[in-house]
């Protein structure tokens, strides 16, 4: 069984530890959990991880967070991978800093990133875990606060919260969406 666990974020070291890259985070965690290295590939860096018999194909798409769409649609087609075998990592700004929401649809939220997933796919019956940023901005400095690094409080827990998103993903390889849902989000 394969998986393609995509996660949202934009390439440069300008961006790195910024909460927009939340999904590259977790990403780069898992895959060091797992001795797998990233390689630049095609609309994206791509590492490989074996987790109970799946394989996790780990894309940090290299197309920016506006255009996510083209490298999620290239990366399915090339590792032949169904649309409920996909699982978007993804900040939010409508859940408090930590909080995780898994979903196995629905809308775009105001995430450019999951909007063009949605268009290009044509479709928005994807999973995708939202990971929560917060929402500690004064009214217009939404994109400064998404583009903005994490507080020093928010970096002492942040790593235990990206232990949890990583534990997320792997139920749902191993479980599914539905009963990760039932377990992941009431905690």
């Amino acid at each position: 069984m394969k998986y393609l666990i995509v996660g949202i974020g934009n390439i440069g070291t300008e961006y790195e530890e910024t909460r927009h890259n939340i999904g590259f985070k977790v990403l780069d965690q898992l895959a060091k959990e797992n001795d797998a290295t990233f390689k630049a590939e095609k609309h994206g860096a791509i590492a490989e991880v074996k987790y109970k018999g799946r394989t996790l194909v780990l894309l940090k798409p290299s197309t920016y967070v506006n255009l996510s769409g083209k490298a999620v649609n290239y990366w399915m087609q090339q590792e032949k991978i169904s649309i409920e075998n996909i699982m978007i990592v993804v900040d939010d700004l409508a859940l408090p800093f930590g909080k995780l929401r898994i979903r196995a649809k629905g809308s775009d939220a105001g995430h450019n990133g999951i909007k063009d997933i949605t268009k290009v796919l044509g479709r928005a019956d994807y999973p995708r875990l939202r990971f929560g940023i917060g929402s500690e901005f004064s009214k217009g400095k939404q994109i400064d606060y998404v583009l903005g690094e994490w507080s020093k409080e928010e970096k002492l827990d942040l790593s235990i919260r990206m232990d949890a998103a990583i534990k997320a993903i792997e139920s749902f390889t191993t479980i599914g969406i539905e009963r990760t849902m039932n377990f992941h989000n009431t905690k």
